[in-house]
């Protein structure tokens, strides 16, 4: 693969099938299967990530002297800051009350998922990775310049990833997660025993409570998963989706073309009364970790969305020795549950120079107050001294 730089050029296309999956998942790896070519197509074709919603394909392919992909980004031109978990509202009110245009922005991203990882996929390693990493970032800002935009946003991006965009004149900004840590349990009662006593019972008690309305689990993986059983989960998705949103963001396509793409990515967690289920979780599987993404119920149990989104997923994790679970954005309940604060990064490139100024005063002193935030949360560690 040729290793000139002069001889990259950054193509543009709207929608991510005019990419080969192949060239894409080659970039994108096998570590994050949010970032690869079937999840991101599912969101496209399905309706629920495109124009009509407000996510208007830019995506970045770049090509070396021979027309090979080395490296690719998921961006969007926004026309709305919704289904993006990184909340920038604030900013968008700031810059319009003091006269600017704040939509349309781009953003670099996986539509309506926080869950962190690579955003700028890069084929080549070494040397040509930084090369082709920069490259991007620059058609970033070159789009942003060329159509007159307000700015440039890569979110939930990978630590490395993010210092790397600060280096190219990014703003970075903190969060945090909840993720749990495997630490090479055989079992879900190892994992108790790493807890205090009191938790270690409550725990016990909320499991026993979940499933004591004459409820039972069954776990649908791959190809075991039928299209019946996306009807059921999709009417949990709609009726807590509707109750926490307003609108949920995916459709009911979604799901089966996300099926036909990627089965053997996909854990189901159910709970059925006989055999009709009536709450569901829906995960991803990655190399080292099971992603929690949706969860719905259209029976309401004391402890079941614990039981189904928290407990099930430790279970399945060190069944399948995974090494993490991160369970969505949110919820410092989790911590009880043995979910610990992971911190999260996000990079902003602000084109108006006294915007950027007032976005880097305000990032800066936000990020004080998460290391303040993410430390006292430590402290409320579940697990043995």
């Amino acid at each position: 693969m040729p290793d000139g730089r002069e001889a990259a050029t950054v193509r543009v296309v709207s929608s991510i099938a005019e990419i080969p999956a192949d060239d894409w998942d080659a970039c994108a790896g096998d570590a994050n299967p949010f970032v690869s070519h079937g999840f991101l197509k599912a969101c496209e074709e399905s309706g629920s990530a495109g124009p009509e919603t407000g996510w208007l394909g830019r995506h970045l392919a770049l090509e070396d002297s021979a027309g090979a992909v080395i490296a690719c980004a998921p961006v969007y031109a926004k026309s709305h800051s919704l289904g993006e978990y990184v909340f920038d509202h604030g900013w968008a009110h700031a810059f319009e009350q003091a006269g600017g245009r704040y939509y349309p922005k781009l953003l670099c991203a996986v539509p309506f998922t926080p869950v962190p990882g690579p955003r700028l996929l890069l084929r080549r390693r070494g040397r040509g990775k930084d090369e082709d990493l920069g490259a991007l970032a620059a058609a970033m800002v070159e789009l942003v310049r060329r159509h007159d935009l307000s700015s440039a946003h890569v979110n939930f991006v990978e630590e490395d990833q993010a210092r790397a965009l600060a280096e190219l004149g990014f703003l970075v900004r903190a969060g945090y997660q909840f993720h749990w840590r495997n630490r090479g349990y055989g079992g879900f009662e190892d994992f108790l025993s790493d807890l205090s006593s009191r938790k270690r019972k409550a725990i016990r008690k909320e499991r026993a409570q979940a499933l004591s309305g004459g409820l039972s689990v069954r776990i649908a993986a791959g190809n075991d998963i039928t299209e019946s059983d996306w009807d059921a989960f999709f009417g949990f998705y709609m009726e807590t989706g509707s109750r926490k949103w307003g609108r949920p963001y995916l459709t009911r396509p979604f799901f089966s073309l996300l099926q036909a793409a990627m089965p053997e990515r996909i854990v189901l967690i159910l709970a059925e009364r006989g055999r009709r289920p009536v709450a569901g979780a829906l995960n991803l599987c990655g190399r080292d970790a099971l992603y929690g993404r949706y969860w719905g119920a259209v029976e309401h149990h004391s402890f079941l969305h614990f039981e189904l989104c928290y407990y099930q997923a430790i279970d399945y994790a060190i069944a399948h020795g995974l090494g993490r679970v991160e369970a969505g954005a949110q919820g410092e309940h989790k911590i009880q549950r043995g979910y610990l604060p992971a911190p999260t990064f996000s990079a902003h490139y602000i084109a108006d120079p006294g915007f950027r100024a007032a976005v880097a005063r305000f990032v800066a002193e936000e990020t004080r107050g998460i290391e303040a935030e993410m430390a006292a949360l430590a402290e409320l560690s579940p697990f043995k001294e």
